[in-house]
């Protein structure tokens, strides 16, 4: 099954993965530390990051390290930006609207 970054950080444990992991690169065990999920269920959770590009792991003798690979969020702040600019527009005539009846509420009074 192909993924996408979309579905990676649909799941609340996957974004909680990659807030850890923005500060700095851990094993597996550390990573697994920090949820009250089992192991296999993190490690599940890391493999679809993995398959979405957003999490790299590097082998250094026998430990695995993960690290994020952050550049991969640009789809979804490219996706959410196009949405942020309709919100501050519809937001701006919205504002613009409520001063008009404002001053026409003054003009009455």
């Amino acid at each position: 099954m192909r993924r996408d970054v979309f579905q990676a950080i649909a799941d609340p444990n996957r974004r909680a993965i990659l807030d850890l992991l923005v500060t700095r690169k851990m094993t597996l065990n550390e990573i697994s530390e920090n949820f009250k999920i089992s192991r296999p269920a993190v490690s599940k959770h890391i493999k679809i990051l993995t398959e979405c590009g957003l999490i790299e792991i590097e082998k250094q003798g026998r430990q695995r390290y993960c690290r994020v690979k952050i550049d991969k969020l640009n789809d979804v702040s490219n996706w959410v930006e196009r949405y942020r600019l309709i919100w501050e527009e519809k937001l701006d005539a919205l504002e613009n609207y409520l001063n008009v009846l404002q001053k026409k509420e003054k003009k009455n009074v």
